[in-house]
């Protein structure tokens, strides 16, 4: 064992040799091209032979380099793959989970220290992303997304989370100022880009035609809507598992009573493949488990009909 060359000089001369580049190699290891040259460097002293025939802008390797580079490159590969199986062996069960931002930081941010209590020998990752999930590139081994109720994803499980039920939301001081759903014509409407028909919606439930459902401002999230809403900025839609916290402690209220039921609810998505994995049923449950909690607390945050509210009166038909 003691005429082995540096593992830093082999990995250099493997990748320099694969790419045939020490730029390129420099990249891969996430070092200096000098770095990649002075480690090939060291490893022709230790030889005592030239590995590269090196040119003003690029490099080739010699016979010899190339019958080495063939030598190495198996053992190498053993190598790693028999660390990676060591490093997989001695670590816990892991779970990586991606889901809304709005969603990630309003509905399981509160409920994350408590998770992680209940798991905590499993390495839980929280990733997030706007766009669909694509579980073959991302890696995910769970998504959290607004999906249509009873649609069929082939190789998906889909587990319904919580319901997306929508309704005006405001602060309490502006909230006073509001009777009825046409008083919303006075006032400045909250939009949040990634649900842009949200208004449209809801003032078809609440029968208003006063109201135009695209004026107003616009944020490129749901949170920064709700916070603008807090600061008296306007009237946003709130979703209510997502504006509940907000509700309870007065940050905001619902001036109305008409509320929208989504026929897209919030579900866990994941690979059937992975529906016995030990971690994932695991967190699905708990995560369903508080879904079902968050619904039986009920929506709060009405305004009372002595504060200008429309009162306990029956709600309006909701949609899907």
């Amino acid at each position: 064992m003691q005429h082995l060359p540096s593992s830093a000089s082999l990995k250099a001369f493997e990748a320099a040799g694969r790419h045939l580049s020490f730029l390129l190699a420099a990249k891969e290891l996430n070092v200096t091209a000098g770095a990649v040259s002075r480690q090939i460097q060291s490893l022709e002293v230790f030889l005592g032979r030239r590995l590269f025939v090196r040119y003003n802008r690029r490099v080739e390797l010699t016979p010899l380099g190339r019958e080495f580079l063939e030598e190495i490159r198996t053992p190498l590969r053993q190598i790693a793959d028999a660390a990676a199986r060591v490093h997989d062996a001695s670590a816990g069960p892991s779970l990586s989970i991606l889901a809304y931002p709005t969603f990630a930081i309003r509905w399981l941010m509160p409920r994350w220290g408590s998770l992680h209590h209940h798991y905590p020998q499993i390495d839980i990752r929280l990733t997030t992303s706007l766009n669909p999930v694509d579980f073959e590139r991302s890696g995910n081994d769970m998504a959290i997304e607004v999906v249509r109720e009873g649609e069929a994803r082939p190789g998906l499980v889909t587990d319904k989370l919580v319901d997306v039920v929508t309704f005006p939301v405001c602060a309490p001081e502006l909230a006073a100022s509001l009777g009825e759903p046409r008083d919303l014509a006075g006032q400045t409407l909250l939009h949040s880009d990634p649900r842009p028909a949200d208004w449209q919606k809801w003032l078809k439930i609440a029968g208003v035609t006063e109201v135009d459902p695209r004026k107003g401002l616009h944020f490129e999230s749901s949170n920064l809507a709700y916070h603008a809403a807090i600061e008296g900025l306007g009237v946003a839609i709130g979703i209510e598992a997502l504006v509940r916290e907000d509700l309870e402690q007065g940050r905001l209220v619902r001036p109305f009573e008409a509320s929208r039921r989504s026929g897209h609810p919030v579900q866990l998505v994941y690979h059937r493949a992975k529906a016995d994995n030990p971690s994932l049923v695991a967190v699905r449950d708990w995560l369903l488990q508080e879904g079902q909690r968050d619904r039986l607390r009920g929506p709060g945050g009405l305004m009372p009909a002595a504060h200008g509210g429309p009162g306990p009166a029956a709600e309006r038909p909701r949609s899907p």
